[in-house]
């Protein structure tokens, strides 16, 4: 099953993809969009382009497991995700994937300008991993 993830940001949004087996993620692109609506067109496109059948939307919870604006701001474009697509969505806890891709970026020797492009799908991708090592 073809999974595609997002990692909803404000600024930039990262999205990542799995094999068609469900056994690996991998970053796939960062969306640059600050429009909701223009947003949600964009990664519909992605998941079509795809063929994802499953929609993993990266949950930003509170350290101590609360939910704030952001979380509910992935929840609504997760349903909304659906809707347009018709693909059916999963909310996965995404709480230490950022500062995870940031050490992974660390180890591959990757700064400035680039980790800040790569950053968020490297993020997405982790998500997705965990989503799909849960799955198991």
């Amino acid at each position: 099953m073809i999974a595609l993830s997002v990692d909803l940001g404000h600024a930039r949004t990262g999205l990542a993809v799995s094999d068609k087996s469900g056994f690996l993620a991998s970053s796939l692109c960062v969306i640059t969009e600050h429009n909701d609506e223009k947003l949600i067109q964009k990664i519909a496109e992605k998941v079509k382009e795809t063929k994802a059948q499953i929609i993993v939307v990266g949950l930003p919870r509170n350290m101590d497991g609360s939910e704030g604006e952001s979380a509910l701001r992935a929840r609504e474009l997760a349903a909304r995700l659906s809707e347009l697509t018709g693909v059916p969505h999963h909310m996965q806890d995404e709480r230490g994937t950022t500062i995870t891709a940031h050490s992974y970026l660390s180890a591959g020797n990757v700064y400035g300008k680039k980790r800040k492009q790569k950053v968020d799908a490297v993020a997405a991708s982790i998500i997705l991993q965990d989503y799909l090592d849960s799955q198991k």
